[in-house]
């Protein structure tokens, strides 16, 4: 697990609120073979120090208890990480069974390929807090650690994935938080996934 910053000691020193970057939050969010479609212009280093220096432009609830929303205004060039589906890029869409890692199982996953998303206004960063880490093996030295990052055109959170609900239903041994499925989200999740998809570049 990463270190705290110098910025994130400070914060936790004096009883405020500390974040740090998760592992898994890491390799996804700043992979070692820069993409197009993670966080550009700055270092993990400097993402998780500014999460504890900047305070956030709102706060958002979870989807559990263990879990809050930071919507930050997007001070870098990454791009909008969901696309419209259309019947003019329809085509370029790809699919496959991929696992977030060597421990998941792979699920199917579909994305964009060849396509030019607008720079995002907002960066809503997924804290989850270091009880639930815990549980789920991954011990941090803050308050909350960073679990994932949605970019986005609106100052709110996208509908989680449907597959991601299930992946959560099925607990911490298959890479979920065991929270089982609430089917009002589930419904708003498919609702949306089935008119946008992530995209690579």
């Amino acid at each position: 697990m990463p270190a705290l910053g110098h910025t994130s000691w400070r914060r936790l020193e004096s009883g405020a609120m500390s974040i740090v970057l998760t592992e898994f939050a890491r390799t996804r969010l700043f992979p070692r073979q820069p993409r197009r479609n993670t966080i550009q212009d700055t270092t993990p280093e400097a993402f998780e120090q500014r999460l504890n220096a900047q305070p956030p432009l709102k706060v958002l609830p979870g989807y559990a208890p263990f879990c809050t929303l930071h919507v930050h205004r997007n001070w870098t060039s990454t791009r909008c990480i969901a696309v419209p589906i259309t019947e003019d890029n329809r085509h370029l869409l790809r699919s496959d069974y991929e696992a977030r890692s060597s421990d998941e199982l792979p699920v199917l996953v579909r994305w964009f390929e060849g396509v030019d998303p607008p720079v995002a206004d907002y960066l809503v960063v997924i804290l989850y807090s270091r009880e639930q880490l815990l549980k789920e093996g991954t011990p941090i030295q803050a308050d909350w650690g960073v679990v994932g990052c949605l970019y986005t055109a609106q100052p709110e959170e996208i509908p989680m994935a449907p597959i991601t609900m299930l992946r959560n239903a099925l607990g911490v041994e298959e890479g979920g938080s065991g929270v089982a499925i609430d089917r009002e989200a589930y419904a708003r999740g498919v609702d949306f996934w089935s008119r946008h998809a992530n995209w690579r570049g």
